[in-house]
């Protein structure tokens, strides 16, 4: 397949190659016509000339041979019969008869008559001039031949010049046309190695082009589609981004429910196993295991129902029974609950028992347990609830929360991975943000590092 300029010069050659050969026979047939008209215009001014000089018809014959030396003419007198009088190139008593032929027969209709024709006489191919004259009572024709060898020979240079001049002109237009269609060529090029490298994803962000408004254009619609190929990869890294991290949460997550469900089972699994192996086992004992296995089987239970209850928070389809309720009373009823598990853990409530909210006593306590839960995990004192009519917080003296992680804290199965002995599911604050928006009230998250934080529900 042939490159943009060579095409262009292909097409060029074949048009110039047909123009010179229009131009060529135009010029050719113009230039003819042109000497012809001009060879007979000076063979009838010669006509004329001849025609002062006649004295005597006896001296016609000295004039034809003064015509033949001096300008190489050919110069035949005829009479009104067609009976030649006197002729330059040829004996006179020799010749046929004139009188039908076709210059002379037109002279007698017009001012002149003229032929081109092949004369046998001098074998040549000549141009006639035939003019009628009276001549002392007598008509005749005064007859004036020039060679058309001598015109094809000025045709023949002229044609040469006016070649050469096209030729020149040509050159001149190719050489034009040649830039003009490398300039093109490397546009092109640049376009190519442009779309090249988009192919090829190493997208340049920019093409411009001031050779004409045509690739102008063009290049600022690629520099657009560049920059939109660039803004949808980027927006494709990003979400590639997020999904690897979401599918590294969802490792973590599995991690940890397979951490969460693992030893509750395996605690189950060991003690009744024993049971099963030793019958005879001290009562005491068989007791002691009994509760550990119960007790464990209810934090599974506490498990399924904290994934069940964020799915349902998540889906918006969790129901709720809000009334007034007695905050001291939910709170105390909470913290008595919580202490069966952790009974060498203290709570320090302080505000107004009298204070009441109106809320959905069953999930606020699950708030009220998480945060309680929470400040167990991340510090070793006693932990403080305080409330008043506007709010409720929860505060401890722990490890605190780094910025990065207050950002995130609340999302779903977010967990603080710098604590690798934690190993809960993260969803105990995605749950109580949920069920804090859904009582219309706000959480609040205040903590300093290696100081404590303090968790606020306003109302």
């Amino acid at each position: 397949m042939l490159k943009f300029h060579q095409i262009i010069l292909r097409k060029f050659l074949l048009i110039f190659s047909a123009l010179f050969i229009v131009v060529g026979g135009i010029v050719y047939f113009w230039t003819k016509d042109f000497y012809i008209e001009q060879s007979k215009n000076s063979l009838l001014h010669n006509i004329e000339i001849i025609s002062f000089d006649f004295h005597e018809l006896s001296h016609l014959d000295i004039v034809a041979k003064e015509m033949k030396q001096k300008l190489n003419l050919r110069l035949t007198v005829i009479a009104a019969d067609g009976t030649v009088i006197a002729e330059s190139h040829k004996d006179k008593s020799t010749m046929d008869n004139h009188k039908y032929r076709g210059e002379i027969m037109q002279s007698d209709k017009e001012k002149f008559g003229y032929k081109i024709r092949h004369s046998n006489t001098i074998n040549k191919d000549l141009l006639y001039i035939a003019k009628k004259y009276k001549f002392k009572n007598r008509v005749i024709y005064i007859r004036l031949a020039k060679e058309l060898e001598s015109i094809q020979d000025k045709i023949f240079l002229l044609g040469i010049k006016i070649s050469i001049v096209l030729i020149i002109f040509f050159a001149f237009i190719l050489s034009i046309t040649y830039k003009m269609s490398a300039q093109i060529q490397r546009e092109i090029q640049k376009i190519v190695t442009f779309l090249t490298l988009v192919a090829k994803k190493q997208k340049p962000s920019y093409i411009s082009s001031d050779l004409s408004v045509e690739f102008a254009n063009i290049t600022k619609l690629l520099t657009k589609v560049s920059q939109i190929l660039t803004k949808k990869d980027k927006k494709k890294l990003k979400y590639t981004s997020k999904l690897q991290a979401s599918n590294q949460q969802k490792d973590d997550i599995i991690s940890a429910i397979s951490h969460e469900f693992k030893n509750p089972i395996a605690v189950i699994n060991g003690y009744s196993q024993t049971l099963l192996d030793d019958q005879e086992l001290n009562p005491n004992i068989r007791n002691k295991f009994l509760h550990k296995i119960h007790r464990n089987g209810t934090k599974l239970s506490d498990l399924i129902d904290t994934l069940r209850l964020s799915i349902k928070l998540d889906n918006g389809k969790q129901s709720t029974n809000f009334h007034t309720v007695n905050l001291h009373e939910i709170i105390l009823d909470t913290v008595e609950n919580i202490k069966l598990n952790y009974p060498r853990r203290e709570v320090l409530i302080e505000g107004d028992v009298n204070i009441s909210i109106k809320a959905d006593p069953s999930l606020f306590s699950v708030v009220i347990a998480n945060l309680i839960e929470n400040a167990f995990k991340y510090s070793e004192d006693e932990v403080k609830v305080k409330f008043d009519e506007n709010s409720l917080d929860v505060i401890d003296t722990g490890i605190g929360i780094s910025k990065s992680d207050l950002e995130n804290i609340t999302s779903k199965f977010y967990r603080v991975h710098e604590n690798s002995w934690n190993n809960s599911l993260g969803l105990g604050l995605f749950i109580v943000n949920n069920i804090v928006n859904l009582h219309k009230f706000s959480l609040h998250i205040k903590s300093q590092e290696n100081e404590g934080s303090t968790f606020t529900i306003k109302f």
